[in-house]
């Protein structure tokens, strides 16, 4: 179970309930307490990118280099939140898919997400029902994918080195996925125990 907060006192409260990843959409820039919340309570911590503030991120993003400049500031971000006492085994890192960019910019992301996975930690992707994912449908004006589609994206992200994913529909995600992975080992044997979820 994780909490979708970049308050400390909200964090620290979910914690203590059973939370057990804090997943700030600021990287721990809003809240300066955060960051010590986290640490403290040995929690895992997701880092994401975004341009901006959730207000004003999506007026004309502009970047020279989209994927370079995202992994820049996840790469900072870890870096801080490892210098303030978070365990780096317990950090993931999101590029923000549509927090302060493009479509464009959402698919060379996607597209180059060997990049960010080059940080060295888990990535993770939020690209279910995206309007970016209904986009390449060909309407424009759409606003929320088909769960086709984004099973389409996800398996895409996992080819190029995602590993965790925020999805709507659990179960198209999980079935597609354990197949993508099947294909990439070049074999049934996941090493679960059956019955469970293969490992991501």
């Amino acid at each position: 179970m994780s909490i979708d907060t970049s308050k400390a006192e909200v964090a620290r409260r979910a914690v203590e309930l059973g939370a057990l990843l804090v997943n700030d959409i600021t990287a721990l820039r809003a809240d300066p307490r955060l960051v010590d919340v986290v640490a403290e309570s040995g929690c895992f911590l997701c880092l994401m990118h975004m341009q901006g503030d959730p207000r004003t991120m999506q007026v004309a993003p502009r970047y020279d280099d989209v994927v370079g400049e995202v992994a820049a500031f996840l790469h900072a971000r870890l870096a801080f939140a490892v210098s303030h006492g978070v365990l780096e085994d317990r950090i993931c890192v999101d590029p923000g898919i549509g927090f302060g960019k493009t479509s464009d910019q959402n698919l060379e992301l996607i597209r180059r997400l060997d990049a960010i996975a080059a940080l060295g930690r888990p990535v993770l992707v939020g690209l279910s029902r995206k309007s970016t994912v209904g986009r390449t449908l060909g309407n424009a004006a759409v606003r929320v994918a088909t769960d086709a589609a984004s099973v389409g994206a996800a398996v895409a992200a996992f080819d190029r080195g995602a590993s965790l994913f925020r999805v709507h529909d659990v179960r198209s995600h999980v079935e597609a996925l354990a197949a993508a992975a099947a294909v990439e080992r070049g074999s049934l044997d996941s090493g679960a125990t059956p019955g469970e979820a293969p490992p991501s």
